[in-house]
């Protein structure tokens, strides 16, 4: 472990009001650091897919940069994982502000493929843009396992479900900032750097400018954050809220090496690979449903402005629905993530029927993608939320790294992406409505199969 990145010892305990007062101030400046940073990472993550359209008439091809997109899903979904354990091993204050620097700085090197090697070498250009954009996943695997390791050491279980649902929101805020970026950014710089050649200006509101934002996010992120209380001279959250979850030791304060992370607390832990599955399939739909939806409605004589309507509203459908999922597992379901996540699994289902039956609709499509947004990213929350609660503490990077891997490689790479498009070419697009259906089923089982383990958050009140 490389000096820097280690974790800070911990502090003489302090006891008292000025304790107490001195612990919610941070857990608030810690919650703030840890959403502001995530959201960060959203800025410079899929940027490449807001540039195509204008790479085109410099002479790039789709085909040619779909691949270059495919290897930054595949980046992320392996960096989420083995970037976990890393992160479970690390300062948390340190770790996340890289992750976003190097991400950052990769982002803003895209522009030289493009403009400086160019489509006159394109061979060369498509490989040092597929590298580029694979760093890019890569980095932005950094996010979300040190924000996990500060959720889970500032936030019992108890109250962490509805903490995580408010912190889950910064990806729908970080990604709705990418596009008004893209389009001020070139509005307003394109001119200092190109000139006349607005063809160019592009590259700098895509690449640049949200790059040049996310710097300065990692430095503020840098400055609220920090590790863990203990570190701070604080308690553990379990004592100072005096809520002990059943896997609870005072070994879960300590840093493990990265065999007993893998093989003792991830690997060999049944539940964490019943919600890993789970996940895959809660992904296939997340995106099976966004990623196809304009395809589909465009396909059936709807027009592209409304199609994007329908895009819209599925995301903005996700941050009321998203904070209703976490507040009910924490208020109705007592810390339990099993029970709500069926629900809104089966809910799904409902409107990925009316989706189905009433295609030729676009007031009921619209409905219906606005009911699959809402549902969908409460299970996709506590999937995340619910790694966190049956690993240690000091494994949780790991273990959400784990369920995280299964959702964008399986569930999105192989399944809504590969799967989905395969069966909507060749047997239509009501075999991919059966396969959707299915993988709500397959989820929900999976689920089932962690309800029994959760129990005891029920006896435990």
């Amino acid at each position: 472990m490389l000096k820097f990145l280690q974790q800070p010892a911990y502090k003489p305990e302090q006891t008292g009001p000025e304790a107490d007062a001195r612990y919610k101030k941070l857990r608030l400046q810690v919650f703030l650091g840890a959403f502001i940073g995530y959201a960060g990472f959203y800025l410079v993550r899929k940027n490449l897919s807001m540039a195509i359209p204008a790479m085109a008439p410099l002479g790039f091809e789709k085909t040619e940069l779909g691949f270059v997109l495919g290897l930054n899903a595949a980046a992320y979904a392996l960096s989420k994982f083995l970037m976990g354990s890393v992160s479970d091993r690390s300062n948390a204050r340190v770790f996340l502000p890289l992750g976003l620097i190097l991400t950052a700085i990769s982002m803003c090197f895209m522009i030289v493929p493009i403009q400086f090697i160019g489509a006159e070498h394109k061979a060369l250009a498509i490989v040092v843009m597929g590298v580029l954009n694979f760093l890019v996943g890569w980095f932005n695997g950094m996010g979300w396992p040190p924000c996990g390791r500060v959720m889970t050491h500032w936030f019992s279980v108890s109250e962490r479900g509805t903490m995580m649902s408010i912190w889950n929101c910064a990806h729908n805020v970080g990604g709705a900032l990418v596009g008004p970026m893209a389009t001020y950014g070139a509005a307003w710089f394109g001119s200092w750097f190109y000139g006349a050649h607005t063809e160019l200006y592009f590259l700098i509101g895509t690449f640049a400018f949200p790059a040049a934002v996310a710097l300065f996010i990692a430095l503020l992120a840098y400055v609220l954050l920090r590790d863990t209380p203990q570190s701070c001279g604080l308690s553990s959250i379990e004592k100072w809220r005096n809520d002990y979850p059943k896997n609870y030791s005072e070994k879960q304060e300590e840093t493990l090496t990265t065999k007993e992370i893998f093989f003792k607390y991830v690997l060999n832990n049944k539940f964490l690979w019943f919600i890993a599955l789970a996940n895959a399939f809660v992904y296939m739909v997340r995106y099976g449903c966004l990623d196809w939806a304009p395809t589909i409605l465009t396909e059936k004589g709807i027009d592209l402005k409304s199609a994007g309507w329908a895009y819209f509203a599925y995301e903005f459908a996700a941050i009321p629905g998203t904070l209703l999922c976490g507040w009910l597992s924490d208020k109705l379901f007592h810390g339990r993530r099993a029970l709500p996540t069926m629900l809104f699994m089966a809910l799904v289902a409902i409107f990925i029927v009316l989706y189905w039956l009433f295609i030729d609709n676009l007031t009921i499509v619209i409905i219906s993608l606005i009911g699959i947004g809402f549902f969908i990213y409460g299970p996709v929350m506590l999937i995340g939320v619910q790694a966190l609660d049956l690993a240690p503490k000091n494994a949780a990077g790991t273990a959400a790294g784990l369920t995280g891997f299964f959702g964008y490689f399986f569930g999105t790479f192989i399944l809504a992406n590969t799967v989905i498009g395969l069966v909507a070419q060749n047997a239509g697009w009501s075999a991919t409505f059966l396969l959707l259906l299915g993988a709500c089923v397959l989820a929900i089982l999976f689920m089932g199969l962690t309800y029994k383990e959760e129990q005891y958050l029920v006896k435990n009140k």
